[in-house]
């Protein structure tokens, strides 16, 4: 049984659809705090040939919410269009346009103020786009002791879903050590997502933005092969 664990992301980058595609039970923390920093509510698309932010904007509330706590801004409804928008007048011109902005725009404009609920919904709908069969299991309902932290947490996650192997994305590398999940009987690995380069118009390259850039420029059966393939496991 393998496992992977993670915050939810907003329109991730490829990786985190190949960590889900690797395992097979992908756990999405719900009852973790909020990070301003991290890409729970942000990420990047291309923009006139560079990278830019795209944001769920969000209620003013303590820094020391659960992410499931956290719920999106009053004026959600109008910078929603904005968004959309945005992602419109920065592909419009790309080749999978019109088979994927009807998805991005259901996501976009679904009906949910919880910030949690609206990215699980994303990942879900976009899991189905991408072929993609792995259960998705809120943290939360995982009967552990959930006041652990860091890397016992993620050990009694995968301990209580009988998990063999854990997969973690290459950035981990310095936060878990192999012997230490040794000795709990799991396996570690590591997921190293490939900067594996694709058209994008006439702009220069930019790796690993969010799954809409490349869902815009790769039919289905070309990201079906780079979600399986292109990556390295160690």
């Amino acid at each position: 049984m393998k496992v992977a664990i993670m915050q939810p992301y907003l329109f991730p980058y490829i990786g985190y659809f190949q960590l889900i595609n690797s395992v097979d039970a992908f756990v999405i923390y719900d009852n973790i705090q909020f990070s301003k920093k991290g890409w729970i509510n942000r990420n990047r698309i291309l923009v006139n040939g560079a990278d830019a932010y795209i944001t769920l904007p969000l209620k003013k509330d303590s820094d020391y919410l659960d992410v499931v706590e956290r719920q999106l801004s009053d004026d959600w409804p109008l910078e929603r269009k904005k968004l959309l928008n945005r992602i419109t007048e920065s592909y419009r011109k790309a080749p999978q346009f019109a088979a994927v902005y009807p998805l991005i725009e259901q996501i976009v404009m679904h009906e949910e103020k919880n910030l949690f609920r609206y990215i699980l919904n994303s990942l879900q709908l976009l899991n189905s786009y991408l072929e993609i069969g792995t259960p998705l299991v809120i943290s939360s309902s995982v009967e552990i002791d959930h006041s652990l932290k860091a890397e016992k947490k993620v050990i009694a996650l995968c301990q209580a879903l009988k998990a063999d192997t854990y997969i973690n994305p290459i950035g981990g590398v310095e936060l878990y050590d192999k012997a230490g999940f040794k000795a709990e009987g799991i396996e570690l690995q590591f997921l190293k997502a490939n900067a594996v380069p694709y058209p994008q118009l006439k702009n220069e390259f930019v790796p690993f933005l969010s799954i809409i850039d490349v869902m815009m420029f790769n039919d289905r059966e070309s990201l079906k092969r780079m979600i399986r393939e292109e990556f390295t496991l160690n």
